[in-house]
């Protein structure tokens, strides 16, 4: 049989049809229960039209639906497409068009705005799916059983990136290797791969109860997706939450007793951090005593809020990956509270972790660096096939280099002298100031590293002078002095580096995944005026 997602899945169904899969509010489903709501869902896909090899939209906020569709859309050899719950009409649009869907499930909180960008999306409208009561009984009125389907290595995981710096792009993966790169095919810590389809499985008809995921990140982004599938086809239960609410989720920590909290970097970390502290000063503290990990990725951690958070849960061990809807995993560095001097050491650059797993750092031409350095971070090993409708952009990022085909994603990262890749931030967020280059998430860490200072984003802004200077937008956690947060930059950082322009805002407006949203920030600094403006100095 092949390495296919719904094949997987299956194979954890026959070893452990009676374990409890998922977590939803008051709502449990076993495996067993899983599978029968994706089986209908499945011939309801069917008898809307959808055929194989056909997208099918997922414009869904995380719930047992939401799972059951993808798992649906894998079953019956569809392609399920995330589509950003937060996008208006025009945005959603653009993913709908071009990924040619062909139906499009939803609920009934983002009905209107999915009704509308099918209208928006061209001559072929793809039809809308309503979840609710009445679906819920339409759904009734299909078989749940399984119908055996002859599946492939080679059906198609479909991926849309977030779009933070420009349209959001679909990287197409055959189901195999995003297995292999983010579904637990290969061992994340060891690197080995796994020797078949059945070892995930088997473990988990070995394993008693299995651990407890609570997963934060959304499903509509591969940071939710990967790490939930994967926890299933390990025989594990997965606790959704439909959104990230901070108070929330440790009244789940205290009720449903998860092992690992699944989360992205600061977006989730520091709100999760503030509401712990708080907790704990109202007399009411989480029993955090089933948690034996925190993991995160898709978004930076900062080494600060890495500390804190081991400094309040030392017994927890801290997993902070790095990789990319087009890399899949491209490695990871775990944190214990016996660690010292990360955060001073951390604070050079973004995630720090070992080279190897096909993870290299390469420079302009293309040539692995075989000494420290700077260049570009670059992933050999099981990759995308390219970006769908876009031979150009596929060329631009997919290289041969003696015979061995690489993606290079766009992020500049370090060799360092041990032999650790440090990733250093998005090239295209790089600000040239003066001839010198700063990386926004370098700064951005060392930022919200200061307690007034509750979310930041960096861009470069235009200087008559510099080209560009160094600017910063941030969301505040109370008064706060600039001239002070300044200060504190320049312990760490060279000068340069250190905003001369900020704008103070309520919120920063992030992905569903945590990323930010360098378009907005941006927006802000053309239609707002700053707090402050030193580029006169």
């Amino acid at each position: 049989m092949a390495q296919n997602l719904a094949d997987l899945f299956e194979h954890a169904v026959d070893a452990v049809a009676d374990r409890l899969a998922v977590i939803d509010g008051d709502t449990r489903y076993t495996y067993g229960q899983l599978e029968s709501r994706a089986n209908r869902w499945g011939r309801l896909l069917a008898d809307r039209g959808v055929r194989r090899g056909d997208h099918v939209g997922v414009h869904m906020h995380n719930d047992i639906d939401a799972l059951a569709v993808f798992l649906a859309a894998y079953k019956i050899r569809a392609v399920p497409v995330n589509v950003n719950y937060r996008y208006r009409p025009d945005e959603a649009a653009h993913i709908y068009s071009d990924a040619g869907l062909v139906a499009v499930a939803t609920q009934r909180a983002w009905a209107e705005v999915a009704d509308e960008a099918a209208t928006l999306a061209g001559a072929i409208r793809p039809t809308v799916i309503v979840t609710g009561p009445d679906l819920d009984e339409h759904l009734l009125g299909y078989s749940a059983d399984r119908e055996p389907v002859d599946r492939s290595d080679d059906d198609l995981f479909l991926l849309y990136t977030g779009g933070t710096t420009g349209a959001p792009k679909g990287v197409m993966w055959r189901q195999s290797d995003m297995w292999r790169v983010l579904g637990g095919g290969i061992d994340f810590y060891s690197g080995e791969p796994l020797p078949d389809e059945w070892a995930q499985s088997a473990r988990a008809a070995e394993n008693a109860d299995g651990m407890r995921f609570l997963m934060l990140p959304p499903l509509i982004h591969v940071s939710g997706l990967m790490p939930t599938l994967g926890a299933l086809f390990s025989g594990n239960t997965v606790i959704l939450q439909a959104r990230f609410d901070a108070s929330r989720v440790w009244r789940v920590v205290d009720r449903c007793r998860p092992n690992i909290l699944v989360i992205t970097g600061d977006a989730m970390g520091r709100p999760l951090i503030d509401e712990l502290v708080a907790r704990a000063d109202a007399g009411d503290p989480v029993d955090t005593s089933s948690l034996l990990a925190v993991s995160s990725g898709a978004a930076l951690f900062s080494p600060a809020l890495k500390a804190r958070l081991l400094e309040l849960v030392p017994s927890v061990a801290i997993s902070d990956s790095i990789g990319s809807s087009e890399t899949g995993f491209g490695g990871i560095r775990v944190y214990s509270a016996a660690d010292t001097g990360f955060v001073t050491a951390d604070h050079a650059g973004g995630p720090r972790v070992p080279a190897g797993r096909g993870a290299t750092v390469i420079d302009d031409d293309g040539t692995p660096l075989t000494g420290p350095g700077e260049g570009w971070f670059a992933k050999t090993g099981h990759l995308p096939i390219g970006y769908h409708g876009d031979a150009v952009k596929t060329a631009a990022i997919f290289r041969e280099h003696e015979g061995v085909r690489m993606v290079v994603s766009g992020d500049r990262a370090r060799l360092e002298s041990d032999g650790a890749i440090t990733l250093l931030g998005r090239g295209s967020q790089v600000v040239n100031t003066g001839g010198e280059k700063v990386f926004a998430e370098e700064v951005e860490g060392v930022l919200k590293s200061h307690p007034s200072v509750g979310d930041a984003t960096v861009l470069g802004v235009p200087d008559d002078r510099y080209g560009h200077r160094v600017a910063a937008v941030v969301a505040a956690r109370g008064p706060i002095d600039l001239d002070v947060v300044a200060a504190h930059l320049r312990t760490t950082l060279a000068g340069y580096k250190v905003p001369r322009v900020w704008w103070l805002v309520d919120d920063i407006r992030r992905t569903p995944s945590g990323k930010p949203d360098y378009r907005w920030a941006q927006s802000v600094s053309t239609s707002q005026n700053p707090a402050r403006d030193d580029r006169g100095e």
